[in-house]
């Protein structure tokens, strides 16, 4: 994840859950980084870009990744994602950036800031993938041609070089698509706080923001995204949190107002966040925990990460 503001539920339905359920599954050696080299695409503060690592840092460990089970590192803090990226450049057609969706998605939405980082974008995450011989992505669906861009660079290295990197394979995970509180035909944004519920608000920031959600004048709970977005957005996150099928909450609210709806949603999201929300507050309270946290996960990754561009060096020529 990029240290960009704070999460929301969507980024927790869409990754962090399931980062932290693969974590616990013990099928995986998990590898979590925080992305800020990603992150300089936007533009950032240096201060925020600070505060921001800090607070993300807090956000993975207060939902349960545990750097006893995993591996937790930044990615500024290990040269060779930078370096490899590099090399991959030269490997990767032109062509596979430009029509890259993601790339036409930002630079519309950051039009003064189209810079060069925007297009490389994908190059770098392929090597942040391939540095490690990662066997499994997990992904969303929007995330699958980000990956098969990967799985071209890696192929078109081994090609010219000689067996090199792992083709990863995508571990396709069900990403809830949440909306906006305030205009339902768009995803949930923290561009747009007052639409958007982060994973940290108050549960009263909670209540107020869901009170204010957009549903329609009917006044009948029935889960119909065509007909009702707003209402069904809601049945939708409610389902998610009780692993529900929205239609069955819909059934369970029927007969029932919208602020009954509106209500038990919030009091679901503040009571399951309450011991997110102690833990991080107690983490962000001793800041040098969770630097040596990185610290000792970024030299760990970074022992495999330089023996891979190492023997990446020797195949180019170097």
């Amino acid at each position: 994840m990029q240290p960009t503001g704070r999460l929301h539920i969507g980024n927790y339905l869409g990754a962090l859950k399931n980062f932290v359920e693969l974590q616990n599954s013990g099928k995986y050696q998990c590898y979590f980084f925080l992305a800020d080299l990603h992150a300089l695409t936007e533009g950032p503060e240096p201060k925020a870009l600070a505060a921001n690592i800090v607070n993300l840092t807090a956000d993975y460990l207060a939902a349960g990744l545990d750097p006893k089970k995993s591996v937790i590192y930044q990615q500024s803090q290990i040269p060779a994602h930078s370096e490899l990226a590099w090399v991959l450049n030269t490997v990767t057609p032109m062509g596979e950036l430009e029509r890259m969706t993601q790339y036409k998605d930002k630079s519309a939405r950051q039009a003064a800031n189209v810079n060069a980082g925007l297009l490389t974008y994908p190059v770098l995450m392929a090597a942040d993938i391939v540095l490690y011989d990662a066997e499994f992505i997990p992904v969303g669906e929007d995330q699958l041609q980000h990956l098969e861009l990967a799985r071209t660079v890696a192929r078109k290295f081994n090609a010219r070089f000689g067996g090199t990197f792992v083709e990863p394979k995508g571990l396709l995970t069900q990403t809830p698509r949440v909306m906006s509180l305030k205009d339902p035909a768009k995803k949930m944004s923290k561009s747009d706080p007052d639409g958007c519920l982060f994973m940290d608000d108050s549960p009263e920031d909670i209540k107020r923001k869901l009170a204010r959600a957009v549903t329609d004048s009917d006044g009948a709970i029935l889960y119909d995204p065509e007909k009702k977005p707003g209402l069904s957005n809601l049945l939708e996150i409610y389902g998610a949190f009780v692993g529900k099928d929205p239609h069955a909450v819909a059934i369970d609210f029927e007969g029932k107002q919208y602020s009954d709806l509106k209500s038990g949603l919030a009091e679901l999201i503040a009571q399951h966040f309450e011991k997110f929300r102690a833990k991080k507050t107690a983490l962000l309270a001793k800041p040098a925990g969770m630097k040596k946290v990185l610290t000792s996960g970024s030299k760990r990754a970074g022992i495999i990460a330089t023996k891979k561009m190492t023997e990446v060096k020797k195949k180019v020529g170097y």
